[in-house]
């Protein structure tokens, strides 16, 4: 499965931003999706999971109550909301995708889209 990950940008502290990662290749709802990201200098860490139907979400204990992951199989398409947004949280985001869920809750996914930055101004 090919990924296409989108939406990032620069957004003040306090601002939101959607992110999409767009599947194709195949049969998107045989895979369990997650997020990732890696800031300057640090090592690439787990954001969030979701299963392959969408009914069981995973979450980083940071990231819980303010960003929400989601996926539509119509679409092929998983999202990634992120509301009250940190400097901290400035990273390049990472979408990946593999029919084993505990592969993407770790960094042993099978499928990688490249990534898109975003950055979060104090």
């Amino acid at each position: 499965v090919q990924l296409q990950a989108s939406g990032g940008g620069l957004v003040q502290a306090g601002g939101s931003l959607r992110l999409s990662c767009a599947a194709s290749g195949r049969t998107f709802s045989r895979y369990h999706m997650g997020w990732f990201r890696q800031a300057p200098g640090k090592n690439r860490e787990f954001v969030a999971a979701i299963n392959w139907s969408g009914g069981t979400t995973y979450y980083a204990d940071s990231m819980k109550g303010r960003f929400t992951i989601s996926r539509d199989n119509a679409k092929n398409t998983q999202y990634l909301q992120m509301n009250s947004l940190k400097p901290e949280d400035t990273a390049v985001y990472y979408c990946a995708a593999d029919t084993n869920l505990m592969a993407v809750r770790t960094l042993r996914s099978d499928y990688w889209g490249q990534g898109t930055q975003v950055t979060v101004s104090s």
